[in-house]
């Protein structure tokens, strides 16, 4: 049964992380409490890092900011964003983002909200495992059928360009959804394979919608120069109005401010044009007196430093997990590329603790918070009857080292009482 008690209302599943965090919270988990390691979170650290800018520590707000944001944001805020992009990705081409290619929303979610709400009756492609989210977000909008395609750890959980023609020829899709890097695998499409995309997204007439918050943490070819290496299909957009990418980032995760719930969108006037008239009646508009200041943090220079800093410090914390972990007889099939997770398979544990529920569930008593992997088989509707991830877990090395290093202790002592 899936309605409540109280007429007219159904239940309303809560994200992988959402779930998580209220079973560990009635186990008495509370953020200030350094027993607890969670590394379960979807946040980086958000506290200085050698090498990086200074933290934002007080805003100034302007008296007119207290009124409601148009709903695609400032345009000074838009123009900014479209700088940047021009500057990363875009230099010495004929074609540049403008403040008409750009939206401002409160948050991931909502701006990938927006986009789902202005698709039409269409047939939408997005992968197994991927982003926690999406399981909700496809299964409320019903003009389009999300349509799953799967990933195996043997292809290190990339999909072929070979593969994704067929499916979009074979399915008529009209539109991809994915992460890049990937939630929770860590994966990366980069380089010649990206370009490839975005020109089969072009000849096909399949829209590629990116979400790409994890673009700066990056771990291949770590400390080649700079500025730090950043990914983003940007690159190889030919015309930013006909070329049908939509990209969606944040100040979330690649700035490190998840508190301000700030995210954009860059895609065709057109697109941006559809998601305005969704965000009017789907969430009013983005924070107002946080646009200001978030200009400064948009600048090149700014951008570079903090992602260098990041690349650096969550490189080696990456490290330290995967060698913490193999240790333990956790298999990691594929090592992140980008994020700030582990994909980990837990098939080799003993019982149960080979089952990410169980896991998750016996870390508690360790104080010790993770994610079952089954919460990223992105099930919309429930349409499917038979799942992949049972063994998995997404262990994240977002937290600060001490953290981690309490965390990775708990889930040794997990699995020692086990064996």
């Amino acid at each position: 049964m899936n309605e409540i008690a109280i007429p007219g209302f159904r239940r309303v599943p809560r994200t992988g992380v959402i779930y998580v965090m209220h079973r560990s919270r009635q186990h008495g988990y509370h953020p200030q409490d350094s027993e607890w390691a969670n590394l379960g979170q979807g946040m980086p650290e958000t506290g200085p890092l050698p090498g990086a800018p200074p933290r934002v520590e007080e805003i100034r707000i302007d008296p007119s900011h207290q009124e409601y944001s148009p709903i695609t944001g400032d345009i000074e805020l838009r123009q900014k964003v479209a700088d940047l992009y021009n500057t990363l990705y875009r230099q010495g081409k004929a074609s540049q983002y403008t403040w008409r290619n750009v939206s401002i929303a409160p948050g991931g979610r909502a701006a990938l909200t927006r986009l789902a709400a202005a698709l039409g009756n269409i047939n939408m492609g997005h992968f197994l495992p991927d982003y926690t989210a999406y399981e909700e977000l496809l299964s409320v909008f019903k003009a389009f059928i999300p349509i799953p395609i799967l990933l195996d750890p043997d292809e290190a959980y990339q999909a072929p360009l070979s593969h994704l023609k067929k499916e979009i020829l074979g399915r008529g899709l009209k539109a991809l959804l994915v992460s890049n890097p990937c939630n929770p695998t860590g994966q990366l499409v980069e380089g010649e394979r990206l370009r490839l995309w975005v020109q089969m997204a072009r000849d096909y007439g399949c829209s590629l919608i990116l979400d790409e918050f994890y673009s700066h943490y990056i771990y291949t070819d770590y400390g080649n120069g700079f500025p730090p290496k950043m990914v983003s299909a940007a690159h190889y957009v030919e015309d930013v109005n006909s070329d049908p990418v939509i990209l969606v980032d944040g100040l979330t995760k690649n700035w490190r401010y998840p508190g301000w719930r700030l995210s954009w969108t860059l895609a065709p006037e057109e697109v941006i044009n559809a998601v305005a008239s969704a965000g009017s009646f789907l969430d009013g508009g983005p924070n107002h007196p946080f646009q200001i200041p978030a200009l400064d943090l948009l600048e090149p220079e700014y951008v570079y430093q903090e992602t260098q800093a990041v690349q650096a410090h969550f490189r080696n914390k990456r490290d330290y997990m995967i060698e913490r972990l193999r240790a333990m007889g956790i298999v990691v099939e594929v090592e992140p590329m980008g994020t700030f997770y582990v994909w980990a398979n837990l098939a080799r544990l003993p019982e149960p603790l080979n089952d990410g529920l169980a896991f998750f569930r016996a870390g508690l008593s360790e104080k010790v918070i993770t994610v079952p992997g089954i919460f990223f088989d992105v099930n919309p509707d429930q349409r499917r009857s038979h799942g992949r991830y049972g063994n998995y877990a997404r262990i994240s090395f977002g937290p600060e080292m001490e953290v981690l290093e309490r965390g990775l202790d708990a889930l040794e002592r997990v699995i020692e009482k086990r064996r």
